[in-house]
Parts: structure tokens; sequence; C-alpha cells
């Protein structure tokens, strides 16, 4: 075992140092996508500017390019997995055991939250998920853009913009901007047939079964083939009149589920005879689906665009996928007082199985209004998520108890009209000043839905010595009439973005932008950035901004509601909405928006063929909005009690209050190589360093009163927004092509991360590790080309957790573990283009 895993550490290690050894010899762009030699200089990037023909090496702030074939070039076909394993400032941590999150998975960009990143859709912004992450993981509290609602197959490149613009684009652009540009085909098409499943074995550390139990650990490790996916998709170009394009993309996919737990080493059975049950030594002790969910998804996307006679432009877009999922929660043992033999007398695995259905459409025209170049579009937007619950039980009912329930859901919506205006003067500078406003209107949703009585009530039944048990379906109660809501907002904003050439060499550009939302009123952010070009090899450039993130409609109205029996008293332990009268008992206020101040220092080198940038950002956010810790204890009780709110035993809210600081170091590299005899190379090298530490935590006065004062944020959520996430990460990779023969190489290495426990005791750290991916292909002629690979070639874990931190043996590694738990995938892929 300790072989094995040397030796994997080796190889890998191997592999990275040749990246750097040829990143050393050569300095790189300015971009982790690895464009062609003729394209280097010609990409034309959009985000972060208005001004046309912008390339992406003369920019003020970083941006990088990611090409549709560097998203098709890995196994698993996803465009969070893509970016994360493209680009070292994000990370997709990929959870389990977390309900909903375990189907709709958020990514962060540069260490800070998953919605503090904006993602638009060919510049226009992109709607949120429904699901707001309340369990303990990075992203808790946070409602993001599910960015997998988007088959690879449209998309033509994405840009990323690691740089705040609020003053440019509105709320949620602190840490960046996400945009992907659609293909616009009027002809061809390509469809793709992949399918791979996971080859692995894993560590896991066994726990100690009880004194004298018949039963032991099989061993220390285990193997699986599992995660089998298909995926099938297919884009296909036509035209109508002399310029119009229709571009069809379509997806299906079918994954099965991964179970990455450990050995369950915790007695099942009631004693028979004062004897441990003969069953218990032939149990299967692995009982847990931690992993990867089943899921179905299908996906259509449409684009289409026409120019008109004089020009104008009319463009549209328009999606829909459907996500049926399935994952577990913790395994319910025979003796346990959740369980009702009579059901299932050898326990049972509870499961949560979500229907997404998310829908969009965007409508638009351009045209030019004199010298003006004008755009109006109007959008919208829906996901919506509904929460089934099968083999489970409702305890309160009795053996009467149904196993499968409806358990209730929510959907946001988001109908956003944008108008904007774009014109260029001569005022004496190097060049015509770009001068751009525009404003927009944006209205949002969000409903909460009650599931079906059995989901959430009460039976009645007791235990066998008398207590009353907890009502609802297990892992999952339905959401109650009381939760139930149908709540909107709207938001009004106008901006101003110019840009110009001093000097030859000097550029610079401002942008200020006003909101006021109707909930909590105005907000103000402005930007500055400069670049010089002190050569045609090297170039400085920078940027200082402030920004701003409105509280999400799921922060505000997101509520669920559990009856806990304390001392054989019902009391309600509730997510509060922060308006709701027991949460301003509490302390909650309206919540307000989250603000930050971010100043970012760069250099660009550009030597032909070699490029390198270094990118220095500091990043401070205040007030910004956390959910607060259980706040369940007698006090918290007796206070709440004694305010009138007879039953309800405590719960949590949202709140503003807390503040971090957060520095960073990006630096991308690339070298390119073409040789006629031994193809063409592509050498990137880039790594993100970060660090963010919190400087100040929530409080309130009336907690505050209490004795002992309860905590509103601890030292878990303050060291997951502190060691949560890699401090550094670092990608190496080379694309080779030789005449039909291709391959990709990719090295990445995560940082140190930290999942924190209760006490420094339990604190368990998370060693650096270096995954590395491999992919061969064969254009067999024009239109056939296959490639095999595998994703994580020498089957990386992360440390595996002491039965201290996995006392059921369920969640044998962390869920802070910025890459996941699958193990090592295997795939093939046929293309056939047309």
């Amino acid at each position: 075992m300790q072989y094995s895993s040397l030796k994997k550490t080796v190889l890998s290690i191997a592999i990275s140092s040749l990246f750097i050894s040829a990143a050393v010899q050569a300095q790189t762009s300015n971009q982790a996508s690895k464009p062609a030699a003729d394209e280097k200089a010609t990409a034309v990037i959009v985000t972060g500017t208005r001004v046309a023909n912008r390339s992406v090496t003369d920019t003020s702030a970083p941006v990088d390019v990611i090409s549709a074939e560097s998203l098709q070039n890995s196994g698993v076909t996803e465009i969070n997995q893509a970016l994360s394993i493209a680009l070292p400032s994000l990370n997709f941590p990929r959870p389990g055991l977390t309900d909903g999150t375990d189907t709709i998975r958020p990514a962060t960009l540069r260490g800070l939250g998953p919605d503090q990143t904006l993602v638009l859709v060919n510049s226009k912004r992109r709607h949120a998920s429904s699901l707001v992450n309340v369990n303990g993981t990075v992203g808790r509290g946070t409602a993001a853009v599910d960015l997998n609602t988007i088959p690879t197959s449209i998309v033509k490149n994405i840009e990323v913009l690691r740089d705040g613009a609020s003053a440019q684009y509105g709320s949620d652009a602190i840490s960046g901007v996400i945009n992907l540009r659609l293909r616009q085909d009027r002809d061809g098409g390509e469809a793709t047939l992949s399918y791979g499943e996971r080859i692995t074995s894993y560590d896991f550390i066994p726990g100690t079964p009880p004194t004298g139990a018949t039963w032991s650990a099989p061993g220390t490790s285990r193997s699986r083939h599992d995660g089998n996916t298909t995926t099938a998709s297919i884009w296909k170009g036509f035209s109508f009149g002399e310029s119009g394009y229709v571009t069809v993309a379509a997806e299906l996919k079918d994954q099965k589920h991964t179970e990455r737990g450990g050995w369950d080493f915790r007695q099942q059975y009631p004693l028979v005879s004062g004897a441990f049950d003969p069953r218990e030594k032939d149990f299967n002790r692995f009982d847990a689906w931690y992993g990867e969910p089943d899921l179905k998804q299908d996906t259509v996307f449409v684009n289409a665009g026409e120019t008109l006679s004089g020009g104008t432009k009319i463009y549209a877009w328009a999606s829909y996928q459907k996500r049926d999922a399935v994952s577990a929660g913790n395994f319910r043992r025979a003796l346990q007082d959740q369980n009702i033999i009579s059901i299932y007398p050898n326990g049972f695995l509870p499961q949560i199985a979500p229907r997404v259905d998310d829908y969009s459409a965007t409508f638009g025209t351009s045209w030019l209004a004199g010298d003006w170049d004008m755009d109006a579009s109007l959008g919208y937007g829906k996901n919506k998520m509904q929460f089934a619950v099968q083999n489970s039980l409702n305890r309160s009912i009795g053996p009467t108890s149904k196993t499968a329930f409806d358990a209730g859901g929510f959907a946001y919506d988001q109908l956003v009209f944008n108008l904007t205006a774009v014109n260029s003067f001569k005022v004496g500078m190097a060049s015509p000043l770009s001068f751009a406003t525009g404003f927009e209107m944006r209205r949002e949703g969000y409903t909460l839905t009650a599931g079906e009585p059995d989901s959430y009530r009460f039976g009645g039944e007791k235990l066998a010595n008398g207590s009353p048990t907890a009502p609802g379906a297990q892992v999952f109660p339905g959401f109650t009439p009381a939760n139930a809501s149908d709540n909107s907002r709207s938001a009004a904003g106008v901006f101003v973005d110019v840009e110009t050439n001093f000097t030859k060499e000097w550029m610079a550009s401002a942008a200020a932008r006003a909101e006021h939302y109707s909930d909590f009123g105005s907000n103000v952010t402005g930007k500055l950035t400069s670049r010089y070009n002190f050569s045609k090899e090297f170039a400085l450039r920078g940027t200082v901004q402030n920004g701003f993130r409105a509280p999400s409609p799921q922060q505000q109205f997101f509520t669920s509601t559990a009856t806990n029996f304390i001392n054989g008293v019902p009391f309600e332990i509730t997510t509060f909405t922060p308006g709701s009268a027991a949460a301003i008992a509490l302390g909650a206020k309206p919540l307000e928006p989250e603000k930050s101040v971010n100043a970012s220092f760069g250099a660009v080198f550009n030597f032909g063929k070699f490029g390198l940038t270094v990118d220095a950002y500091h990043i401070d956010i205040t007030n910004r909005i956390v959910l607060s810790e259980n706040l369940t204890a007698t006090n918290v009780r007796n206070y709440l009690t004694a305010q009138g709110f007879v039953g309800i035993g405590g719960g949590r809210f949202f709140i503003n209050g807390v503040d971090t600081s957060t520095k960073g170091l990006d630096i991308v590299a690339n070298y390119l190589v073409v040789d006629p005899s031994a193809g063409r190379f592509d050498f990137t090298l880039a790594g993100n360093f970060t660090k963010t530490r919190v400087t100040k935590v929530p409080q309130t006065a009336q907690l505050a009163a209490l004795s002992p004062a309860p905590v509103l944020f601890d030292r878990i959520n303050v060291l997951a927004f502190e060691k949560g996430q890699p401090r550094n990460k670092i990608n190496a990779s080379v694309d080779w092509k030789l005449n039909e023969f291709g391959a990709t190489l990719r090295a990445t290495r995560y940082g140190e991360v930290i999942d924190p426990g209760t006490t420094p005791a339990l604190d368990q750290v998370l060693s650096p590790k270096t995954l590395v991916d491999m992919e061969f292909r064969y254009s067999v002629n024009k239109q056939w080309k296959v490639a095999v690979g595998a994703d994580n070639v020498f089957d990386v874990y992360s440390d595996p957790r002491p039965p201290a931190l996995n006392t059921n043996g369920a969640a044998s590694f962390s869920n802070y573990s910025p890459f996941g738990r699958s193990g090592r995938f295997v795939y093939g892929r046929v293309t056939y283009t047309f």
C-alpha cells in the first residue's frame, strides 16, 4: 500500500516537473487556454470591455479563454469540471451526503463564495439555481448558477475575467465573471458518444467494533468498478436567408452512482438473549452511497440570429434541461429508533431523489442609431427543484407509514431587460474615446411549495419507552405549509463605461454603475483600470474598484422546519427567514448587500511564442451574508419562550456581518513549439496562490445578553473560509498534435486544505495531492475521430478520515477535498463530424 502510494506520488511529480522545466525555458501567454499561433494576437474577447476588437493580449485585467476543444478533451463532460482543470483559480469540490447539493454542486473562483462570481451567456446575465446550500460544505449559505445546465456542445468558448466587475455588470461580480459564448454555425455539425467508468481502489480507516463482536474489518482498502457514464451529444448548424443561423445542441447523460463509503463497524441488530444477532457477521457493512449520485439528464439548447436589411441584427437563444438524480443519506440500522423492524428488518438506506427543471429564453436586437451601436434584449430563466424521498419512512406514523414521499421544493426565476448604447468620439487622444451607457431592469422571484402531509406530519407513534418519535420522512422531512411562500423583488440600474488610449502606450478606462433594489435600497460602484505597454514584449496593468453582491431571494426567503422532541416536548427547529418574528427576536435584520474593494496589479510578458502573466490581487469584502449556527441551546429556547414564541426551539437564519480579506497571485504561462517532424506542442503552466482571513464575525445584542452567549459564526465556518479551499493550486498541461494523432497530458496539484472540527484536535489536515489526466486521439478520416483516456490516471484520493471524524463509517473522505473522492475514470469517445 505504502509503496503503491509512493510510486504514484513520484510519477505525478515527475510528469509535473517536465511541464515546469519547459515553462522555465519559456515564458508564456496570459491565457490558460492554448490558442493556435495565428490566433494568439487576434483572439477577440468581449468580457470586461465594450471596445470592439480588443485582443486577449491587450486587456487591462486577466482574461482566460477556454476553447470548445479544450472543454471536450477530458473524460468528465461537465463545464464546472472542465473549468476546474483548466483554471487554477477555480475550484469544484464535489461534496456528498449533502441533500440537494449532491445534485447541484457549486464552484468557486479565487477562494471566494460560489455566488460571488457572475455568470453570463453571450454577455447576458444567467439565472441562478433555486437551491441554497445549507449543509456544512464549501459555499454553505449560497445559491449560485448551475453551469452544468449548459451542454458543452453549444459552447464556442468560455471567457473568464479574473477580476471584479460590479461596475460593468452589476451584482455578483466580486471575484470575477464567467462568460459562455455560444456557437453561431450556419452549417456543419458534430455528434459525440462517450462512455466511461470508475476503475478504482481506495484506502479507508476502519473503526473498532464493539467489545465481543463477531465481525471484523475485511481490510483497509476496497476496489470498485462503478460510476458508469454514457453521454451522447450532438450539435448542428442550419442556415436561412443570407446570414441567418440556427445552431441546435442536445445532450443525453446517464450516470450511475459511486460508493466511496468506509466500513460500518457499528452493531446493526438488537441483541438476541443478550448476545449479538448471528446476522451481524454476514451483514454488508459497506452500506453507504457516499459518492456521485445516480443521474439522468436531458438537455437541449438553441442559438439563432439573423442580419436584416439596414444592418439590424436579431438574436435569440433558449434552453431546457431535465435532471433526475438519486443520492442517499446515512444508513439507518435495524436497531435504531428511526427504523420500524416490520418495514425494514435489516435497516434501510434512505434516498433523496431531486427533479430539476431548468429553462431559459432570451431575445434581442442590435442596430445602428446614427453613430450609436444599440442593443436591447429581454431574457427569462427559471430553475425548479422538487424533492422526492424514497426507501424511507415516517417513524411517527408507525408500521402503516409510506416508504416514498413528495417532500415539496422551490423555484427561482429571473426576468431581465437590457438596453446599451456604444459610441466612440475623437477627443485628441491616441485612440477614440469609447463611450458606453445603458440600463438594466430585473425582476426575481422565489417560491417554496409544501410537500404532502405524510412527508412532514407527526403521526403520534411513540417508542417502546413512551418517548415520542421525530416526525417527517427520514433523511429529508418535507416542507410544511407554514414554509410555503411566493415572493419577488425588482431592481433597476444604469451604467457608464469609458475607455481610451491617452498615448499609444497608455490605455485607461473607467466605469460607474448605480442600482436600486426594491427590498434594500440603492448601491453605487465604480472601477478604474489602466495598462501601460513599455514595449511589445512587456506591459503593466492594474485595476481598483468597489463591488457588491445583493442578497439573493433564496437567502431572504428560504425556510424549513423540523420538529424535535426534547424531554418529550415537541420543539420546532427552523431555518428562519431574516424577516420572521422569531429571527428578529434573536437579532436578525433585513439583509443588506455585501460590499467589496478590489485592487489588482499585474505584468504581461510576450516574446513571440513565449508569454507570461503575473497578477496580484487584494479583495476586502464587508458584510458578507452567512447562515448562522444552529441556535438550539436551552437558554435560546427559554429566551424565545419568554418572548412569546411557545414551541419554537430555536434554529438558524441568514445574517450580514462577516468581513474577509483575500490576497492572492495568479501566474499563467504558455509556450508553443512547432516542429514539422515531431508535431505541435502547447505547454501551459498556471498557478493560483490565495490566502483569506476572516477579520470580523457577526453578533447580535439579543444573543450577546444570554449566558453563555451563543456563537453565531463558529470556528468551523471561520476555518472553512480561511482554509477550506487550497491555498495554492498548480495546473500543468501539454497538448500535442501530429497529422491524425493527438494527445493531452495534464497534471493538477492541489495544495493543503483543512477540514475544520469543533475543536483543534478534530481538525483534519488534507495533504497536497497531484492528479494526472491523459488522453490520446486519432482521426480516422475527416469525419471520424476516436479518443481514449483516463482522468486521475494514478487513482489519487484525499487523505481518509479517521474513525473519530467518521463515526458511522459512511463519510470516509472529507467533503473539503478540492477534487472530490471518485478515483480513476477510464473512458472512450467517438466523434463524427458532418
